[in-house]
């Protein structure tokens, strides 16, 4: 290599493809399904359909109808004479139980000896857990989940005060990554009530491992960061990444609190779904909720343009350059994602690759 990038590490062609399995992905709000609906959504490239039946119980089915692979989501629940709810295909009618068992086919004639329940279409693990959907993307589809799904520290306040989504034209790798970086904020990121370009500072900042993840630990926000002066007081902000792509920074003041979390859902290949989530019992939150929505609305849809302004250079597959410190933690998700498959792979626990250390960057 040569010698002005010694302390640079090409991202090779594995980067930005293939998804990690056995782990609980961020699906819905479980304000999104209401009782008696069907919601259909594409997680790592599979159709899944998200429901929660009239008697309020959660589900998940491949949503892909056996028969002639119509989409079940657009049916309907139908309730059996023996009480179970069932969903019913819009195509021929045919009937799944909530665990993905067929319990009708109605073209059958009495004489047509058949074990419909021998038909069957998968079914996802799917938990609820302050207020949020998780799916469990298993690589096995009769495992149950090896561990209950993430809960966040700050979900205070009743429902989340803010509520944004967007689907970035991205590998999930490519949006981790962008959500991750510590210097692209006085470029992407210009308002006058955030930051300019010509306020930077030199940074140095205390990471640890944390549970399937890191974390820049517990400090007072940099000066040049204005929008924390609203809190008023003291605040100590952490944030916070754990896999498969969930980035939370948790804000206190005192005894008052701020949540704000992103959930990165792998759509397909080229597409991630983000969903950012806001929770607070600060005043400051209730006064100055339009806008703080408007500001985060904001940040998302910069990152957006972003993306697709990376993704000009992306089509051409180049190697990327990391460089020290401050695409540190580009690298750690690289190490954190091949330990994970490489721990499911083995049948062993994870091991955590991130050491504590303090890195150093300008922004």
């Amino acid at each position: 290599m040569p010698d002005g990038e010694t302390k640079m590490a090409r991202a090779q062609a594995r980067f930005g493809q293939g998804f990690l399995t056995d782990i609980w992905y961020f699906a819905a709000l479980a304000s999104d399904l209401k009782p008696g609906r069907l919601v259909r959504q594409e997680i790592l490239g599979e159709p899944v359909m998200l429901g929660r039946s009239k008697s309020g119980a959660l589900f998940a089915l491949r949503d892909i109808c056996p028969h002639r692979a119509a989409p079940l989501s657009a049916g309907r629940f139908r309730a059996e004479a023996s009480g179970a709810e069932t969903v019913e295909c819009p195509y021929h009618g045919w009937r799944f139980g909530q665990d993905g068992a067929c319990a009708a086919i109605p073209s059958l004639v009495a004489d047509q000896e058949m074990d419909v329940s021998r038909i069957r279409v998968r079914s996802y693990p799917v938990a609820e857990s302050q207020g949020l959907v998780f799916v469990w993307m298993g690589s096995d589809p009769t495992a149950e989940p090896a561990e209950p799904p993430p809960v966040f520290p700050g979900v205070v306040g009743g429902p989340p005060k803010i509520v944004d989504r967007m689907t970035f034209d991205a590998h999930i790798d490519h949006a981790v990554v962008g959500l991750m970086d510590p210097a692209h904020g006085p470029y992407v990121h210009q308002q006058w009530w955030w930051r300019s370009a010509g306020s930077q500072h030199e940074k140095a900042k205390r990471f640890e491992p944390r549970e399937a993840g890191f974390a820049m630990v517990r400090h007072e926000p940099s000066k040049n960061s204005r929008a924390y002066a609203v809190l008023g007081g003291q605040p100590l902000t952490e944030i916070t990444f754990r896999l498969p792509g969930l980035r939370w920074e948790h804000v206190t003041v005192g005894r008052r609190q701020v949540l704000s979390l992103t959930c990165l859902t792998p759509v397909n290949e080229t597409k991630t779904r983000i969903t950012q989530l806001g929770w607070s019992d600060h005043p400051a939150f209730l006064l100055l909720r339009p806008f703080i929505r408007a500001g985060a609305r904001t940040f998302l849809r910069q990152d957006g343009e972003m993306v697709n302004l990376q993704n000009q250079g992306l089509k051409y597959d180049p190697p990327l350059m990391w460089i020290e410190d401050a695409d540190r933690q580009a690298k750690w998700y690289q190490q954190l994602k091949r330990e994970w498959a490489a721990s499911r792979r083995e049948s062993r626990p994870f091991r955590n690759p991130v050491e504590p250390t303090v890195l150093r960057w300008r922004s």
